[in-house]
């Protein structure tokens, strides 16, 4: 050992520092060991924070589905509400509008004389009620007022040759109509109701010509004879239509919307009818067409619907002015018969459910020659 060795050594001693051999065995002496983890302690470990990664992503999960719940359950009651509303709004409506048609209908039979209808019960389930509200006016037809139940109702009819069921029918109907065949009033009765006594179906046939407006005698009973007659072909269309089975499908609904249909714009006729204030001119076309239908000449009512309808006045085409003096046949165009009388929105309706009535009763009433059916 040299000479400043020594002397650095002794220095430090007397200065109390310890050497640096010292100070690193005690440095090393102090430092913490470190640990090993084996394969299987750190696989668990892992396993244990993905687990409970997992778990917490399935609490986050289940606390938004339950929140989708809780929003679907509370759209779900709103819309709910919303359907009920909408529901009792339209009920009160149809309530209103079924209101305003009884008090129409009241209005029209004090004008015409006819009896009173008592008041419905204004629900749908009140078929009962509707039957017992209704038969206070069936004492006449020897009714006695009594109910009957559904199933006996519908043997009785069908005993009767009678339908079971026609379309639109409630069971107060069926019973009123029940009550009238067994009490001989079936003649009386008919889908469109009027002041007007009907004829027998023997007396429906409708003379060639109109009387005169003077002879109000005859022509109140052609009145009768042609709402008998519309009545009766309305009446078979109804049977043809509740034998049918095609009733659920699309042309069973057609069919019975256009009989439907026809049977309410026919309704205006029949008021006319009743106060005899119909156009001279659609008078003697319409008897015209029953004439032809009753002898079961289908083309010929064809042709006197279309000239009814179209009528035989010029329809120019094209230019019909080329030059600047009149000329001798354009006085034609616009002169003698008019074009068409389809200008009323109520005349053209009931026109068109005639034709209606007249492509039925071609089908219900064949002609013997085949050359007399409409296209």
């Amino acid at each position: 050992m040299d000479f400043a060795s020594l002397m650095s050594k002794e220095i430090a001693k007397a200065k109390g520092t310890p050497t640096t051999s010292s100070s690193n065995t005690t440095s090393n002496s102090t430092k913490p060991a470190t640990k090993y983890l084996s394969k299987r302690e750190a696989e668990e470990a892992r396993k244990a924070a993905y687990h409970t990664e997992q778990k917490r992503l399935e609490e986050e999960r289940a606390a938004k589905a339950v929140a989708k719940r809780k929003r679907e359950e509370e759209a779900a009651e709103e819309a709910k509400a919303r359907e009920e509303k909408r529901q009792r709004l339209a009920e009160e409506m149809r309530q209103r509008q079924k209101a305003k048609e009884e008090e129409e209908e009241r209005a029209r039979r004090r004008r015409l004389g006819l009896p009173e209808v008592p008041p419905t019960v204004g629900s749908d389930d009140g078929a009962k009620s509707d039957a017992a509200g209704e038969s206070g006016n069936e004492d006449d037809e020897g009714s006695g007022g009594q109910d009957m139940p559904e199933e006996e109702l519908l043997g009785k009819l069908r005993q009767l040759g009678e339908p079971a069921v026609l379309f639109g029918e409630s069971h107060a109907s069926r019973l009123r109509r029940y009550r009238r065949v067994t009490s001989g009033a079936a003649a009386n009765w008919g889908p469109i109701a009027t002041s007007l006594n009907p004829v027998e179906e023997k007396d429906m046939e409708v003379p060639g010509t109109v009387p005169p407006p003077s002879d109000k005698k005859a022509r109140r009973y052609l009145f009768r004879q042609l709402v008998s007659y519309f009545n009766m072909v309305l009446r078979e269309w109804e049977i043809a239509l509740a034998k049918e089975d095609n009733a659920s499908t699309h042309a069973g609904q057609v069919a019975r919307s256009a009989m439907l249909s026809s049977k309410e714009t026919m309704r205006p006729l029949f008021r006319k009818f009743e106060q005899g204030d119909l156009d001279e001119s659609i008078l003697e076309a319409i008897v015209e067409i029953v004439k032809a239908a009753q002898e079961r000449r289908y083309v010929d009512a064809n042709d006197g619907y279309l000239r009814l309808s179209i009528g035989k006045a010029a329809w120019p085409i094209g230019v019909t002015m080329v030059g600047i003096h009149e000329r001798s046949a354009r006085e034609k165009l616009h002169g003698g018969e008019r074009g068409h009388i389809m200008g009323s929105e109520t005349t053209r309706k009931y026109l068109q459910s005639i034709k209606r009535c007249l492509s039925f009763a071609q089908v219900r009433w064949p002609p013997e020659d085949i050359r007399q059916l409409m296209g």
